[in-house]
């Protein structure tokens, strides 16, 4: 059985007043330094589908999501939710974002793809900020981005459609793969053999 927190309401209440104290709501804050005590488990939880959940309801409000993502990290195995004075641990299914949107920037350094998540976040697809993919049971392969600290967003199927059209063949290690091309980095996706399987 779950645990958590004896007070979910003031642990919530805590939270976004410290939270607002520290400057815009929708900024990511500087949680990767903040290390404060461990105050337990809060009925928070953010489905696979990016909806976040308190008590069993979807929370409606998009700027309390966005306060709630700014405060957001991942301890080891743990997501919490983190202020100077606390932190909590919440229940995340698959990962705590979806990247919504995507375009390409072109400059004299070459082509770089640019994702913007459903809390707001925009990162730049390159060496700093990889992309990974899985192999979903059910839909194929699933592409994610990083985003910050250990937070990666999944891209949309829609959009990961649309990203398997922009996929070019590079050979890695001798083998021919499709992947994604950003930045001067390049993301190995599947082998080109494989494809060719999909495609028949």
């Amino acid at each position: 059985m779950r645990r958590f927190a004896s007070d979910n309401a003031d642990v919530l209440s805590g939270l976004i007043a410290a939270s607002a104290r520290n400057g815009d709501l929708a900024k990511p804050r500087p949680v990767e330094r903040w290390n404060p005590p461990y105050c337990g488990e809060i009925d928070m939880v953010i489905r696979a589908d990016g909806t976040w959940f308190y008590n069993g309801s979807p929370i409606g409000r998009a700027a309390l999501v966005r306060l709630f993502a700014s405060i957001l990290r991942k301890d080891d195995e743990r997501y919490v939710l983190v202020t100077p004075v606390e932190k909590v641990g919440i229940t995340v299914e698959d990962v705590p974002f979806l990247a919504t949107a995507m375009r390409i920037e072109t400059s004299s350094h070459g082509e770089t793809l640019v994702f913007e998540t459903n809390v707001g976040d925009v990162t730049r697809l390159g060496p700093h900020h990889p992309m990974r993919f899985e192999k979903g049971a059910h839909d194929g392969i699933k592409p994610y981005v990083h985003v910050r600290g250990e937070l990666w967003a999944r891209l949309t199927r829609t959009l990961a459609h649309d990203l398997a059209g922009i996929a070019v063949e590079r050979e890695q290690r001798g083998e021919a793969w499709f992947g994604i091309a950003s930045a001067g980095a390049f993301f190995p996706m599947c082998r080109a053999s494989e494809m060719a399987e999909m495609g028949a």
